[in-house]
């Protein structure tokens, strides 16, 4: 079952989000999902937040597919600076693409 993961990180730049993606895709970009470095993407979203810090929102084809993600992601987030603190995970009804 997909999963929706929402990330809100206070504080955080856009610097330190494409930091986070260059070292994610290996400096390639971010143009679709098959960019990231784990299968299973079905959309990614970001952007500032109104007090200064930055928001994503990930669509997954599972929780499984995310997790993994979730394994190559935190190490990346640390060295970045960017705080790990857990996702709000929720489960998908319905996907229009």
């Amino acid at each position: 079952m997909a999963i929706i993961a929402t990330f809100e990180f206070p504080g955080v730049s856009r610097a330190q989000y494409e930091e986070a993606v260059d070292r994610l895709t290996g400096g390639a970009g971010l143009n679709g999902p098959a960019d990231w470095p784990v299968r299973g993407l079905i959309v990614h979203v970001a952007g500032p937040t109104s007090d200064g810090g930055w928001h994503v929102t990930d669509v997954w084809e599972s929780r499984e597919a995310f997790e993994h993600f979730a394994a190559v992601l935190m190490p990346i987030l640390q060295e970045v600076g960017i705080p790990t603190a857990p996702p709000l995970i929720r489960e998908v009804h319905h996907v229009v693409r």
